[in-house]
């Protein structure tokens, strides 16, 4: 909270009310040799002024760059309403829902937020949100475990595709229960996951297959393909999924022949600003007969004792959070705040406005592929179809180039080559519908000149003259 109204004197009163005569004496039961005693390297309080000073100054110094940059997180518009809304007291302060005569508006909005995420994911139920899209894969991974009555097996299929911090996250999670990921890689060409590599665990008992749409690349996979797959082999598919995506392409409830069983990503993109990395939220869906293994919190509505319409926590007790390593997950809070944020933002663009939102993000990033491979030294990698990022491969060191971009103020991408050594000299680059024409050419001229292939004055690709081979063009553009 902002400000803490308590002088010395409230404090002292509230102390004599309880009976003990310092706020140390309420951690007695503690012993000495536990205690922390001072934090030397912690420097002295300062004031609210001064406070406020350093806090505008470190972020001036994160300046505005355009951004280019997506791997996970992504740059939307978020309507000015969402935050001006979310942030009142009645959504910024309410905690608990779990009693449900105090807290109607809140499980209103949860329910609001899963049926709204039900119905992009085209999943039968999606639960409270999780604390982010890389913990709510991790719980993907835990239910599909408990959920598979066709396997006795606690492995996973997990494609070279998932974004590697994703991966990370799931195996920090789940390696001390006793799970293995099989990482299955993906084809050179197309940047999908290679359906040879897959087919070598044929007969193989896993518990499912994780299937990212769209995957890292931004390359879209075969998901019907590999839903079926997983079916045919006894697994269950896994969708992970980017939900402004999700009103464009197929979504996964609709996924081969039956659809995949479980539904989830990173919310991030519905609503919740960048900032620096978080806070962001999970969302999780998944089909009617898995219902009783999915984590986290559930609202229903019903009717009361006189027919009125009411929301309660369904499903699952409270104390379900709390068994240890008997419970569904140990995630007994929710991002509320940012599910909020995301519920307003879906209600605000509506079905149709969230589909243009995903059709000028894939048109920017078609547009920009474009303009930069005219580029002499800059090439797409991969043949698949992709959703608002794209790997490019360049003639020259790609941190040194990402440097002299950023000197211009400008995010030019993410490098890949810490995550794929054999992409070392790839940059993944994304466009949403936030970037003008404007910005593009701003990126494209910049990255030109740094390139050094041009031969004169650089011209955007756009308004390419008679001679292109002049400006470093490639002449069959």
């Amino acid at each position: 909270m902002p400000f803490i109204p308590h002088t010395e004197d409230d404090v002292r009163a509230m102390l004599a009310a309880i009976g003990v005569d310092t706020i140390d004496a309420l951690f007695d039961e503690i012993p000495a040799e536990l205690r922390a005693h001072g934090l030397p390297t912690i420097p002295a309080g300062m004031g609210e002024m001064a406070v406020g000073r350093l806090l505008q100054q470190r972020a001036a110094a994160d300046g505005q760059p355009l951004c280019f940059i997506g791997a996970g997180a992504y740059e939307h518009h978020i309507p000015a309403a969402v935050w001006e809304l979310v942030t009142r007291g009645e959504f910024y302060s309410a905690y608990t829902p779990y009693q449900a005569e105090a807290s109607q508006g809140t499980l209103q909005m949860v329910y609001e937020f899963q049926s709204m995420i039900a119905g992009l994911s085209a999943m039968d139920v999606a639960n409270a949100s999780l604390y982010d899209g890389a913990s709510a894969l991790a719980e993907a991974v835990l239910m599909a475990i408990r959920a598979n009555r066709k396997s006795k097996s606690k492995r996973i299929l997990m494609p070279a595709t998932v974004h590697p911090d994703y991966r990370r996250v799931v195996d920090t999670i789940v390696r001390n229960q006793g799970i293995t990921l099989e990482l299955v890689g993906y084809d050179a060409a197309t940047g999908m996951t290679d359906m040879a590599a897959l087919e070598k665990y044929s007969g193989e008992d896993f518990a499912a297959l994780v299937v990212p749409q769209p995957n890292f690349f931004g390359v879209l996979e075969e998901v019907d393909v590999l839903t079926d797959w997983a079916h045919a082999h006894n697994m269950l598919a896994i969708g992970l999924v980017n939900p402004v995506a999700m009103a464009l392409l197929t979504p996964p409830g609709e996924w081969g022949a039956s659809g995949a069983d479980i539904a989830c990503g990173e919310g991030q993109p519905l609503g919740a600003p960048l900032a620096s990395g978080g806070p962001y939220f999970g969302f999780m869906g998944c089909k009617q007969e898995h219902v009783r293994q999915m984590p986290g919190r559930i609202v229903g509505r019903t009717v009361d004792l006189d027919g009125k319409p009411g929301f309660t926590l369904t499903l699952q007790a409270r104390e379900q959070h709390i068994r240890r390593s008997k419970a569904t997950s140990n995630i007994c809070t929710n991002q509320g705040l940012l599910a909020a944020a995301a519920t307003i933002h879906m209600a605000l663009l509506g079905p149709v406005g969230l589909r243009n939102v995903a059709a000028a993000s894939h048109a920017n990033s078609r547009k920009l592929a474009e303009r930069l491979t005219a580029i002499d030294g800059v090439e797409v990698v991969f043949s698949g179809h992709t959703f608002h990022e794209v790997v490019l491969r360049l003639n020259q060191d790609v941190g040194r180039v990402l440097r002299a971009l950023a000197a211009q103020d400008i995010l030019g991408g993410h490098p890949l080559g810490e995550e794929y050594p054999e992409l070392a000299d790839c940059l993944l680059i994304c466009a949403t519908e936030t970037k003008s024409d404007a910005d593009i050419d701003r990126l494209t001229e910049n990255m030109a000149r740094i390139l050094g292939r041009n031969r004169g004055p650089f011209v955007c690709p756009k308004h390419v003259p008679d001679d292109p081979e002049k400006y470093g063009l490639k002449g069959d553009e």
